[in-house]
């Protein structure tokens, strides 16, 4: 009786994996949402200035949103899907240069269980001028 059992539960689950029950079917990430900048307030700043909010106004910006200046995440504050605001620290202005991209970062989010979420997505630069 027992090898009857055994014989028949090992039939159940060759069936079940079989038949694709032991895997989940996955969601590809899905692209995430493109912010764009339009201005950058102020647009430039003298070489060895100190700290300052710059200010990025554009559109499709989300709540965890990011501004990058010259490649690096600064401190960033979301005022509105068409505003975000970054703290730049002094040592990031303490040489003229004369083109520093700043970009605004979207953050992905995560999948669940199965997989999907969105992947990050980050503007097209804009240039910032240090004097």
């Amino acid at each position: 009786m027992k090898l009857l059992m055994v014989v028949l539960l090992t039939a159940v689950a060759a069936t079940g994996v079989g038949c694709g029950y032991s895997s989940h079917a996955t969601t590809p990430q899905q692209p995430g949402t493109m912010p764009a900048i339009a201005a950058l307030v102020p647009p430039s700043t003298a070489a060895g200035s100190s700290q300052f909010t710059l200010e990025v106004d554009g559109s499709n910006f989300g709540g965890k949103a990011v501004v990058n200046f010259n490649g690096a995440p600064m401190t960033t504050t979301f005022v509105s899907g068409a505003k975000v605001t970054a703290t730049i620290p002094a040592s990031a202005v303490a040489t003229a240069n004369s083109a520093v991209p700043v970009t605004v970062t979207n953050p992905g989010t995560p999948g669940g269980l199965y997989g999907g979420g969105t992947a990050a997505a980050t503007s097209t630069p804009m240039n910032f001028t240090i004097n």
